[in-house]
């Protein structure tokens, strides 16, 4: 099987290790385990847990309380709907090892994360982009989704969109799940970043909620701020969890004693572990969106939801040239836009700690002024 290059993890793996300040990680700023154990209220408590915990195997689909406190994240859903599996990574590649295959239709919003539209284009799938533009807010246009839909195996979109922070109400979803159903297509939304919109609770609808061949992948490393769990979901009706289990068994078996149990508790605590990633994430996107109304070469699409912006540059340059003399000059780490196959733009994080945000925007202004 043959497979592009995964221009986002390449970028990340030459150069996230020789910048003094990452801004293009996508992670709420990470927790310790003592910020956790403070969150849930464990403090050394937690060893009464942990040390008669055998390390085997354990539960291969997921313990049943955690998937209970991953289901708690639906309107609809019980733990019978969900598989738990490597971080959200894992969750999409079985989705798609699961249902697509050779001469089947996929449609995919770009820019989005690659593996949306690279894995169905190397198991042999014709994948239909629908290009999102700024000009309607990186929002998809319905009546070109409605076209392109015509024959489709599954229709795919990360929602809060990666990279460029867009976000898709409940009205909007609703159209793209009458669109789906029409077609009798699968839909699949990566929301990984649910839970910080910047306004209200922080959480739109998700599309397994809304739909009977609806399907949510989400995963404990971007919202929640623990990426180092390796521990992510796929919430789906039970013919797409079964065939996803069949795979499963030849790439994952189960996830971590250790990860299940911490991301328990911390979903347990989902409250107070968001109110954190919500506090940062709309503090620093005031931050970001100062900087950007007084820089006249960027431009962008305010987000709505996530923790990455998609700034567009008025230099006659290529993104990988730009991120690249930035990080030479500056030591500031941003992704360039033709990792995500749409040039003139540039991808930021902005959720890490404010102090590390205002360094970097700051190193940028300097770097900007002299080109």
């Amino acid at each position: 099987m043959h497979i592009r290059e995964f221009g986002v993890e390449i970028w990340m793996n030459a150069n996230e290790t020789r910048c003094e300040l990452n801004l293009a990680e996508t992670c709420v700023a990470s927790l310790t385990v003592q910020e956790l154990l403070g969150l849930t209220g464990k403090g050394n408590s937690i060893l009464d847990d942990l040390l008669p915990l055998k390390l085997t195997y354990g539960a291969i689909e997921g313990s049943e309380r955690l998937r209970r406190a991953i289901a708690a994240l639906y309107e609809t859903k019980s733990a019978a709907d969900v598989l738990v599996t490597h971080g959200a990574i894992g969750a999409n590649a079985l989705v798609y090892q699961a249902l697509v295959g050779p001469g089947d239709v996929v449609v995919s919003v770009l820019p989005t994360y690659q593996q949306h539209y690279s894995i169905p284009e190397s198991l042999g799938a014709e994948v239909r982009p629908l290009w999102l533009h700024a000009e309607d807010g990186f929002l998809p246009d319905l009546a070109r989704l409605r076209d392109l839909a015509r024959g489709a195996k599954l229709i795919v979109l990360t929602n809060p969109n990666n990279p460029t922070g867009a976000l898709i109400d409940r009205p909007m979803l609703e159209e793209i799940v009458a669109i789906a159903r029409a077609e009798g297509s699968w839909f699949l939304a990566d929301e990984v970043y649910r839970g910080v919109d910047q306004d209200g609770d922080g959480f739109t609808a998700s599309v397994a909620d809304l739909y009977e061949k609806g399907i949510s992948t989400g995963s404990m490393s971007k919202a929640y701020a623990l990426a180092g769990l390796r521990l992510g979901w796929i919430v789906a009706p039970a013919e797409v969890l079964s065939a996803a289990m069949i795979h499963r068994d030849y790439n994952t078996i189960s996830v971590s004693m250790i990860d299940d149990y911490f991301a328990t508790l911390a979903l347990e605590a989902r409250d107070r572990v968001l109110a954190r990633s919500r506090d940062i994430t709309r503090g620093n996107l005031a931050i970001l969106s100062d900087w950007v109304v007084g820089e006249p070469l960027i431009s962008w699409v305010r987000p709505r939801s996530g923790t990455t912006a998609f700034l567009s540059y008025d230099v006659p340059m290529s993104s990988e040239t730009f991120c690249a003399r930035l990080l030479d000059e500056t030591g500031v780490l941003l992704v360039p836009g033709s990792a995500f196959d749409m040039d003139g733009h540039v991808r930021i994080g902005y959720a890490n700690s404010p102090d590390v945000l205002r360094a970097g925007l700051s190193r940028m202004s300097s770097f900007l002024k002299g080109l």
